[in-house]
């Protein structure tokens, strides 16, 4: 880091110094990326009374440091600049310099093991991963990766760390999901992009989101019951309970540490990869949808914006009974205004709960804000049940985000989704009232699905990929015509009641 501190004030008696002494929030660093068009907040500690100036660009803005030293200043709106510059800090005979400051668009990641896996592993495991490694000369991307451990109230500043720029040396330590997403961006957009990353392998939703927001839902008000009084046994077996193995597991204890410090940096939106710790062996995955409202609305409020876009992976396939249920209630979450959902229900049939192709996933999940917000014409969804038609003895399965049409597919390597013209859909299922699932025949009618099986004479509700994973030779193959997939779903979850005997905590 180059920051020039120069502590005039150094010469002081000993007793005196370190008693106040201008100092930035540690999220302002060498090569850091400040969101575009949108107001800039900057703030850190001096002495108490003390006139702070901050100084970027054109412009320079003054306040008035409170009486426990505290000072913020909001900037005005810039554009995107791919040329650095130098922020000034000064307050007194105090100055504080960051060089190399980029303007663009910045994106805060979140999640666990699946948003924290590097681009180091998918290159030991990828051949095309190496290619893009190989190739990432983009000083434009920079990364910020937050370590910090869990806090039990929230922390006015992080510990440690700094922006990276990305590099084919660099880009190695970077989230391999937010490298792909934020190069997508980048290429498309051709404006700065930065990356915070604050994911934390094997950890659920729960501590993501801020105590104050758990409201609301009975779970979400009985997981705070039970966290003040840490009874990690009730949280363990009530419905939508996770095996809470320690202080970081518990409502808000990463919030604390990882999020609170870094809010309310300007940055565009969000992404999220993350649910397999809340439906793990043991673990409940039912009532995820009200979690992740609460993570939605509560990081929402830290940042200051009450739109900020938040875009998200489902799970893919594993072994875990409660995958299925958790997968559902991703879907559901997509309820909440301002989200959307990136499905990877096709990519991986290996039993590996962490794939290497986050090639795929980081550019499924770029499509979202390059559609919502960036106004390109790509598409950004495959096809999300709407409903069913019930016609004698077949169910006809209408679909959002079907216009053009869908079709059998087949995956056939990274980023390579083949129509199979006369190939056969699989992963459907029929149910009459007696509630016995059967395999059933499907095909493809222009937007819609027709569903038939000769077992089930009187349908009444059907299901797609409602397990935890597809057979080896019978992989879910539902596409829209534009090649991003048929997420899985049921036509009613009442016939498919979740059985915590089927995933018990031992």
């Amino acid at each position: 880091m180059r920051n020039l501190l120069l502590f005039l004030l150094c010469a002081l008696p000993p007793g005196l110094q370190g008693k106040a002494g201008l100092t930035l929030a540690k999220i302002f660093s060498d090569q850091m990326v400040l969101q575009r068009e949108s107001m800039i907040p900057v703030w850190g500690k001096a002495n108490a009374g003390a006139k702070v100036t901050v100084t970027f660009g054109n412009q320079s803005s003054d306040t008035i440091a409170n009486q426990n030293g505290q000072w913020s200043i909001r900037l005005k709106p810039m554009n995107a600049s791919i040329r650095g510059y130098p922020m000034a800090i000064r307050s007194g005979n105090e100055r504080i310099v960051i060089e190399d400051v980029l303007v663009g668009d910045v994106w805060f990641a979140g999640g666990q093991s699946n948003m924290d896996y590097k681009v180091k592993g998918m290159v030991q495991r990828l051949p095309e991963a190496k290619v893009l490694a190989d190739d990432a000369n983009y000083p434009a991307i920079r990364h910020r990766k937050v370590n910090e451990s869990n806090a039990a109230l929230p922390q006015r500043d992080l510990t440690g760390g700094n922006w990276v720029v990305c590099s084919p040396q660099s880009v190695h330590g970077f989230s391999g999901v937010a490298f792909v997403f934020a190069r997508r961006l980048h290429l498309e957009l051709k404006v700065p992009i930065g990356i915070i990353d604050c994911a934390w392998g094997g950890t659920p939703i729960e501590p993501y989101v801020p105590t104050d927001s758990f409201k609301g839902h009975p779970t979400l008000m009985k997981l705070a019951k039970y966290a003040k009084d840490e009874n990690f046994e009730a949280i363990k077996k009530m419905p939508g309970g996770t095996y809470v193995r320690g202080p970081k597991w518990l409502p808000g204890a990463i919030f604390n540490s990882r999020v609170a410090p870094v809010a309310p940096y300007g940055i565009k939106g969000v992404i999220w990869y993350q649910a397999e710790s809340n439906c793990g062996q043991g673990e409940d995955p039912r009532d995820y949808r009200y979690k992740k409202k609460a993570l939605v609305e509560g990081w929402r409020k830290a940042f200051q914006n009450s739109r900020m876009p938040f875009y998200f992976v489902q799970l893919p396939q594993w072994k875990s009974y409660a995958w299925t249920y958790a997968r559902e209630e991703q879907l559901q979450s997509m309820r909440v205004e301002g989200t959307g959902m990136a499905v990877t229900i096709d990519l991986d049939n290996a039993n590996d709960i962490h794939p290497p192709n986050k090639i795929d996933v980081g550019e499924r999940l770029a499509l979202w804000p390059l559609a919502k917000l960036y106004d390109r014409k790509v598409p950004f969804s495959g096809p999300l049940f709407r409903k069913t038609q019930i016609q004698g003895s077949e169910a006809v399965v209408h679909f959002d985000y079907s216009n053009g049409g869908l079709m059998v597919g087949r995956f056939a390597g990274v980023g390579k989704i083949i129509e199979e013209k006369n190939g056969v859909l699989n992963g459907f299922e029929l149910v009459a009232k007696d509630g016995l699932w059967h395999p059933a025949m499907a095909k493809v009618e222009g937007q819609t699905v027709r569903v038939s099986s000769n077992k089930v004479g009187k349908p009444v509700a059907v299901r797609y990929a409602c397990h935890p994973e597809a057979p080896k030779n019978s992989p879910w193959n539902l596409y829209g015509k534009t090649g991003l997939p048929a997420s899985p779903f049921c036509s009613d979850w009442g016939l498919m009641p979740y059985d915590r005997s089927q995933n018990p905590m031992h």
